[in-house]
């Protein structure tokens, strides 16, 4: 905790965002491997996949991406709604937001427990419809803190970003650090996720709402520690 005590708040939510993004790599991986080529969070993926299926697509889900992108698209029209009025930045209201994506995974990975395998279609549709509703929480709560090129949930426009950007295209090449560690954590995140399916589907959820509850003590005590840092500051120009 001392370490982040002396990072500024711009680069601890950039830190943050990078860690949300290495959990929604788990939680994709989780989704599409483990409960019938299902994106959770990767809403593009989802859309192709559907797209291809309705074509004839040999053997592809119709369902459960249809699903995912509905509630995906309701988790993060809720938290927008929630965060609207909210004062900028990290709030109270932010935390709220993300401490909710941590307890839906959390209360995902206890109901994988109990799911038996092979997978039914209605479960796995179940699973990951609730899924994608916390994942359209994170990614809405995520876009409010405005953190250049990580959304958590998608990184074409990263990697678009890194290369245009890039020196080798004549661009100042800014940003190229947190965008190549945003594109490895999603990689190095879907890498473990499907680690954690040779014991279960519930580790990989439960590894990812540990990562999330974390994400949230942190962001959330900085807040409160720029919020007591703001107030000082209005008292003595005040009193001055």
């Amino acid at each position: 905790m001392r370490r982040t005590k002396a990072l500024k708040t711009d680069r601890l939510h950039l830190i943050l965002m990078l860690a949300l993004t290495f959990s929604t790599g788990i939680v994709d991986a989780v989704g599409y491997l483990g409960l019938d080529r299902v994106f959770t969070g990767n809403m593009t993926g989802n859309v192709v996949i559907l797209g291809m299926a309705l074509a004839g697509g040999s053997h592809l889900p119709v369902l459960g991406p249809a699903l995912a992108l509905l509630f995906f698209m309701v988790g993060a029209a809720m938290a927008g709604r929630v965060l609207r009025n909210a004062a900028p930045g990290w709030s109270g209201k932010t935390s709220g937001m993300f401490l909710l994506v941590a307890l839906g995974l959390a209360t995902l990975a206890v109901i994988d427990v109990f799911i038996s395998s092979p997978v039914s279609e209605l479960t796995g549709s179940i699973v990951t419809s609730g899924m994608a509703l916390v994942m359209g929480v994170q990614a809405a709560s995520a876009r409010r803190l405005k953190v250049t090129d990580v959304t958590t949930v998608v990184v074409t426009s990263t990697i678009t970003a890194l290369a245009a950007e890039s020196r080798l295209a004549g661009g100042s090449g800014a940003y190229w650090q947190r965008r190549a560690l945003a594109v490895a954590l999603i990689l190095l995140g879907a890498l473990l996720g499907a680690l954690t399916l040779n014991v279960g589907l519930w580790l990989g959820l439960g590894s990812s709402a540990a990562i999330t509850l974390t994400v949230v003590i942190i962001g959330h005590r900085r807040c409160q520690r720029d919020s007591q840092a703001s107030v000082m500051v209005d008292a003595v120009a005040t009193s001055s």
